[in-house]
C-alpha cells in the first residue's frame, strides 16, 4: 500500500481498519490452540549403567523426569498412597543431595588427593597428637534452603585447650582459674573459649586466640597486692609452705630419735591434703590417722 505524502502541517489519521492479508492478532489466537507433542520422560530411556555424576553434577531443583526413581512425598488421608514425583511441590520444597552420591563422592576425593598431604606416621596416638597440637578449633557449617547461602551461626569459634599444655606455673594456673571461671572444667582439665561478637568467622578466630594469649600473659604477672595473700586466702590446700609443714618440721627437730623416712612424709602430706580439700568422712579420717602413726612410729 503506497502511503501518501503528507504536508508540515497535516497529521496522519490512525485507520483502525487496516486491511492485511493475514491478522496477526487472528494467527497468535489460532497458534495458541495448537498443543505441542508430549514427549516421554528422560527417565524412560535413562540405561542402569549410566553415569549419574554427569546426569546430575551439582544440586540442584529436583526434576522428575531426570531422575529415574519412583519417589514419593506428600501428606494424604490414611489408606491412601502419596503423591508421585510428577507435580509434586513437596519434592521440589526441599533441598536434595542427588548430587553426592558415592560415584560422585569418590571422583570429587580423587581430584582433591593431589592437593592433600600423607598423615605424619609419627602421629600414631591420641597423647603425641595432643602434645603436638594442644589447640583444638570447632567451628559449623550450615546447609539450608533460603535466599541467603549465610548463617549468623556459622560465625561462632569455640576454641579448647588443655590446662596442663599451657606454660604455668602454680600462681599462674590459680591466677588463670579465677579469670576463666567457670569456663574451664575441672574433670576434663579443658579450657574452652566461645568467640561470637565478631561478623566473620575469621576475625573470631583471632579474637579467640588473642585472648588466649592475654590469659596466659595476664597469669605470669606479679602484682604488689598480690603478695599479701595468706593462707587462709587460698581457694584449696596446699602442703608446701603450710602451717602444718612447718608444725611437722618443729616436731621433728624437737624428736631427734624420730626419722621417719621421706615416703612417710608423702603420705601425711597427700592425707592431711585431701581432708582439707576433699571434705571430712570416714575414709579420710582413717587415713589421716594411719599416716599421724607411720609418722610417729606407733603401732597399728
Amino acid at each position: 500500500m503506497v502511503r501518501p505524502i503528507l504536508r508540515e502541517d497535516e497529521f496522519r489519521a490512525l485507520d483502525l481498519r487496516a486491511n492485511r492479508p493475514n491478522n496477526m492478532r487472528g494467527n497468535r489466537r489460532k497458534n495458541a490452540y495448537k498443543k505441542s507433542p508430549i514427549h516421554p520422560p528422560r527417565s524412560n530411556k535413562m540405561p542402569v549403567d549410566q553415569d549419574w555424576p554427569s546426569v546430575w553434577p551439582v544440586a540442584r531443583v529436583f526434576h522428575p523426569a531426570s531422575v529415574p526413581l519412583p519417589l514419593h512425598q506428600g501428606w494424604v488421608e490414611p489408606g491412601a498412597a502419596p503423591p508421585g514425583k510428577f507435580a509434586n511441590a513437596e519434592l521440589m520444597k526441599i533441598p536434595n543431595f542427588l548430587h553426592l552420591t558415592p560415584p560422585a563422592i569418590e571422583r570429587q576425593c580423587a581430584a582433591l588427593k593431589k592437593f592433600c598431604t600423607e598423615w605424619p606416621k609419627e602421629l600414631d596416638t591420641d597423647e603425641k597428637i595432643d602434645s603436638h597440637f594442644p589447640i583444638q578449633i570447632t567451628t559449623s557449617d550450615y546447609l539450608h534452603s533460603s535466599p541467603t547461602i549465610r548463617d549468623a551461626r556459622a560465625r561462632i569459634v569455640t576454641l579448647q585447650v588443655k590446662l596442663s599444655s599451657l606454660p604455668l606455673d602454680s600462681h599462674a594456673k590459680d591466677k588463670l582459674l579465677r579469670l576463666v571461671k567457670e569456663r574451664y572444667n575441672a574433670e576434663t582439665d579443658i579450657l574452652t573459649i566461645v568467640s561470637e561478637r565478631c561478623p566473620l568467622r575469621k576475625q573470631n578466630l583471632d579474637y579467640a586466640m588473642y585472648l588466649l594469649n592475654v590469659l596466659v600473659s595476664e597469669s605470669w604477672k606479679n602484682e604488689p597486692w598480690e603478695n599479701e595473700k595468706s593462707e587462709a586466702d587460698m581457694e584449696k590446700y596446699v602442703w608446701e609452705g603450710s602451717q602444718s609443714q612447718r608444725s611437722l618440721q618443729q616436731l621433728l627437730e624437737r624428736m631427734p630419735d624420730k626419722d621417719p623416712q621421706p615416703e612417710v612424709i608423702q603420705q601425711y602430706a597427700q592425707a592431711i591434703t585431701r581432708f582439707h580439700n576433699e571434705g571430712e568422712d570416714a575414709d579420710k579420717v582413717n587415713e589421716y590417722k594411719e599416716s599421724v602413726k607411720k609418722l610417729l612410729g606407733m603401732r597399728a
